[in-house]
């Protein structure tokens, strides 16, 4: 007798398709053992008829359950579970969980700070006004192109790639599309030798961190600043400085005497929006040459200058080589991807190869590889372009409204981006400001982690543009404004 079709019964919450959730079960069963060796399946007219699906998805399910040697097909008898399927090994029921006998508060040999988030919520794609920074909007993104270059990666032509350990090498193909088809744009010429693939510019942020400075070195950051870089020059325990930015970004004669490495984002700040003009950006090279220090540059979101011609980047200005520049492509294409680069010397891309390699050996083969293939594909540069399309629209939508409903820019960019920074209402925190507007369903980012720790001023908060389409801006705008006005 086959198994009843009642053994099967489907999950609608599940979050995969009706083949990959029936393959699932069937898995599941022969794992548990409730399925045995040499059990019939139920006929697949049958089981697509208890299910209310089609019989060829019923059908594609029991065919990749076969290649997996959990089914077997014996022609006109039907589908078996295999004598071969694979079977979980067994062992004794474990033991009830116990408290740990352990003190903890002894046992822990270093504590490491939790590092300030912005305020939003997990579910924030609920919202009706989601005002949030560097989410990937689905209506922008090209899903086919990403997933056609994602499972060419996964081709037995590429199996090298996805399955070898590289003992700490990057691709070739992406270190060569980043120096031939990225760095170029922003001016800056490199071999393969003087780039590390890395994950994310935070992980190259705190890897040049951790070579660069000790407990008895200088580090200078920007005031506000991006807020894990705050943490990671902690971790680092080297002395820390901050630099109250302007309009213009960070003023080079106000970097201190003794400064051994500086951390700027010169060409659209974090999170000011301001950008550093070339004049400013050729000072602080002379500064930086005059006085010795290291200057690192995270280029963050210049793919997305789409307002006006980006600056020279401070890596392609650098004649003395003391500037490490950092990129990412989460901005761009996905910030879950976690595909960033660091360019700089060779000594130090050495060092940093070495400390990567200690910590996760090297970013997924799979991962570089289907970004190189996008790349080379042309789709990064349809995808820039078409964001670049709607977030000049958004902008100017935004901008619009928010001259109409009276808010107060805090800062100004002839750059683009993604985002406004703003002051609330005079009287008005906020992050208060914030938690009455998601009442309203609107989402806006209070600023205090980017002040750090007793010095957030409670005035300020980021307007991203990034993930709301324009017909929503206005009507979001507006309840920002009377929520405002109302506190007030």
């Amino acid at each position: 007798m086959p198994i009843p079709v009642e053994t099967f019964q489907l999950d609608p919450a599940h979050p995969g398709t009706l083949q990959r959730q029936l393959q699932e079960l069937v898995t599941a069963g022969i794992l548990s053992g409730r399925l045995r060796p040499g059990d019939r399946m139920p006929s697949t007219r049958g089981l697509a008829r208890h299910l209310g699906i089609s019989r060829i998805t019923v059908t594609l399910a029991y065919t990749e359950l076969v290649a997996g040697d959990y089914l077997t097909a014996r022609g006109r008898s039907g589908y078996f579970v295999s004598e071969t399927a694979p079977q979980p090994p067994v062992f004794p029921d474990p033991p009830e969980p116990v408290p740990s006998q352990v003190d903890w508060t002894r046992a822990i040999g270093q504590r490491f700070p939790e590092a300030p988030v912005l305020s939003r919520p997990e579910d924030w794609r609920r919202y009706r006004y989601p005002f949030i920074y560097g989410q990937t909007d689905p209506r922008l993104f090209d899903h086919s192109s990403w997933r056609r270059c994602a499972l060419q990666a996964l081709g037995a032509r590429d199996f090298e790639v996805l399955t070898a350990d590289s003992y700490g090498r990057d691709d070739p193909q992406l270190l060569d599309q980043i120096t031939r088809q990225i760095l170029p744009r922003r001016g800056i010429r490199a071999e393969p030798g003087q780039v590390l693939v890395t994950m994310g510019a935070q992980n190259a942020l705190w890897i040049v961190a951790q070579i660069l400075l000790t407990q008895r070195r200088n580090a200078v950051m920007e005031h506000p600043c991006y807020p894990a870089l705050r943490e990671v020059l902690h971790l680092s325990r080297c002395n820390t400085a901050a630099v109250e930015v302007d309009a213009q970004g960070l003023p080079p004669d106000a970097v201190p005497a003794g400064t051994d490495v500086l951390f700027v984002t010169p060409s659209h700040h974090c999170p000011t929006s301001a950008t550093m003009p070339l004049e400013r950006r050729r000072a602080l090279l002379e500064r930086a040459e005059r006085d010795d220090f290291i200057v690192v540059e995270d280029d963050y979101e210049f793919e997305l200058a789409f307002a006006a011609s980006p600056a020279p980047a401070l890596k392609s200005l650098d004649t003395g080589g003391r500037v490490v520049y950092i990129g990412s492509f989460a901005k761009s294409l996905f910030p879950g991807l976690r595909l960033g680069y660091m360019v700089a010397p060779e000594p130090l891309i050495r060092e940093a190869r070495t400390l990567r390699s200690l910590i996760l050996r090297h970013v997924p083969g799979h991962t570089q590889r289907a970004a190189a293939y996008f790349l080379a594909q042309g789709h990064y540069d349809a995808q820039v372009q078409k964001m670049a399309r709607a977030y000049r629209d958004r902008r100017s939508v935004t901008e619009a409204a928010i001259a109409e409903h009276g808010l107060s820019l805090a800062g100004a960019s002839n750059f683009g981006g993604s985002s406004f920074w703003m002051r609330a209402p005079d009287g008005v925190r906020s992050d208060e400001l914030a938690a009455r507007l998601r009442e309203r369903q609107v989402l806006i980012e209070p600023a205090g982690a980017f002040f750090g720790p007793g010095r957030d001023p409670g005035t300020h908060y980021r307007l991203a543009y990034s993930s709301i389409a324009s017909p929503d801006i206005p009507e979001g705008i507006r309840r920002i404004a009377e929520a405002g006005a109302e506190m007030r």
